[in-house]
């Protein structure tokens, strides 16, 4: 039945109306493309802070963000860059305010990102959740920096970060063309739509592009077709001059761009051994050989401290490239390692001289096992130092061996100015690099066997030796013995002719 026209309609009686579901504003792209941003800038950040904490970088900042996993490089650099000059201060806000449970501290690095984008950087937004979580935290955060404000006694945050800022200094952006790819000219005449272009008078394959430029997507550098790499980096494997079909072992590889240069100097033929420990280390050499073409490097994922020099797998060894661990203060400003934790405090202390002596300790007993290869013809040992002790110290130390099997220093690339500290008769041979007047510091030292004096390989290995009753053959001894008698009895009778 219905209702009567005017039955009066009890609130009860009308139908409530439905709420309207809950929708969430969909982020825009540029909102999405910065979530993403910090995840990505986050990933780098947390593999610096390992490799910082053991001294032991698995990449330079730069070589980090500039891997092909990295979409948007640029962004991530700079925020990776920018929060990592800001981190002491934000780790002291984090603090302070005690905002961070114990999930998100185990998500530091993001959660760095994230406060310094919220407090220093860009506005952050309450997509994703922990820029939701750290964004309805703001106030706790922001009233937390004001009391470090008080505490230290600034105004501003700028003069918090006044003691870690550095002087920039212009520093020409160098380009190694890889000829695994692509010729000189051909390389010249396609930067040149973009900069001006010069060749370097001392590496053959070196252009020089001006300070600033950023070729980082650009084609030939994604293709590789040329490796942003700098002046001493690419001299070291200029420097030990291999050359095609060769057998050449490059000691401590990663990430390679020293190793595919020596690929493009040996014009692929031969064979290149690339010696890596660190397994992450590993992916990123296996990368820079895909990407480069270097089809003649096989990769060994080992110490090469343990590799036996007489295994006849290296029997035919020509050369060896030594460029081991070291401080990297000759290129800590191009690093940017002036940004990391420990670098924030004083160079000159205890545990900084502790290290150096550690890594020179390191880079001796490696040069030392590079100098046992019986078959090695040349070997170049470099660091990216400054420090004497690990560069002229370390190759004083290794003379008496080197001379006992056959090697001499010689001097790469006589023409250039800079060389060793007067510290030992030889050390003019070798070559420096100056953080001012070449932008870096870094150390060349090039051995060179002497024809006719390699040292010949232990024929008698293992439990052989025990089969003999000495070191020498039997028939050996008998003679000797047979000798040493007529010596003494002719001693005798030269000795009772004198009585007489």
């Amino acid at each position: 039945m219905g209702r009567r026209k005017n039955q009066t309609i009890k609130p009860s009686d009308k139908k409530k109306p439905l709420p309207a579901p809950k929708t969430e504003q969909r982020p825009s792209k540029a909102e999405r493309s910065a979530y993403f941003g910090r995840r990505e800038a986050a990933k780098v950040l947390r593999t610096v802070l390992q490799g910082d904490a053991r001294r032991r970088a698995v990449g330079s900042i730069k070589t980090l963000v500039y891997s092909p996993s990295i979409r948007n490089k640029k962004a991530t650099f700079a925020l990776v860059c920018q929060t990592l000059k800001y981190l002491s201060i934000i780790k002291d806000v984090l603090d302070t305010s005690c905002v961070l449970n114990n999930k998100w501290k185990r998500q530091e690095e993001l959660m760095y990102i994230v406060t310094y984008d919220l407090l220093f950087g860009k506005e952050v937004s309450s997509f994703g959740i922990a820029e939701k979580y750290l964004f309805l935290r703001k106030p706790a955060l922001e009233s937390a920096l004001a009391k470090i404000l008080v505490k230290k006694k600034v105004k501003r945050v700028e003069e918090l970060l006044a003691q870690y800022e550095t002087l920039d200094s212009p520093k020409p952006r160098y380009v190694r063309v890889n000829t695994l790819k692509l010729d000189v000219d051909s390389a010249v005449k396609e930067l040149e739509k973009h900069c001006t272009v010069l060749k370097d008078d001392l590496v053959p394959d070196l252009l020089i592009l001006p300070p600033g430029v950023d070729l980082h997507d650009h084609p030939l550098v994604t293709g590789g077709g040329v490796f942003l790499q700098g002046k001493a980096s690419s001299m070291v494997a200029a420097a030990l001059g291999p050359q095609p079909g060769w057998k050449v072992l490059d000691a401590c590889s990663a990430p390679g761009n020293k190793t595919v240069h020596l690929s493009a100097l040996m014009k692929g033929k031969g064979k290149i051994v690339a010696c890596e420990l660190n397994k992450d280390r590993v992916n990123l050499l296996r990368n820079t050989i895909q990407v480069a073409g270097a089809n003649n490097v096989e990769v060994h994922h080992g110490d090469f401290l343990i590799i036996n020099p007489d295994d006849p797998a290296f029997s035919e060894l020509r050369a060896i490239l030594l460029d081991p661990s070291c401080s990297g203060s000759g290129t800590a400003a191009d690093r940017l390692d002036h940004l990391l934790p420990s670098h924030m405090t004083n160079q000159e202390t205890d545990s900084n001289a502790n290290r150096l002596t550690r890594l020179a300790a390191f880079q001796k007993k490696a040069l030392e096992h590079a100098l046992s290869f019986p078959s090695v013809e040349r070997i170049v040992y470099s660091t990216c130092s400054i420090h004497q002790i690990e560069n002229e110290d370390v190759i004083k130390s290794v003379l008496p061996l080197a001379l006992k099997n056959g090697f001499e220093l010689e001097t790469p690339f006589p023409k250039w100015p800079r060389r060793g500290f007067p510290v030992f008769e030889g050390s003019e041979h070798l070559l420096r690099m100056d953080p001012i007047e070449d932008k870096e510091g870094f150390f060349i030292a090039l051995f060179v066997r002497k024809s006719g004096n390699q040292r010949q390989p232990d024929p008698c290995k293992g439990d052989c030796c025990a089969n003999h009753s000495s070191t020498q053959p039997l028939p050996f001894t008998r003679l000797s013995k047979m000798w040493l008698l007529s010596m003494i009895s002719s001693q005798k009778q030269t000795h009772r002719k004198r009585m007489k």
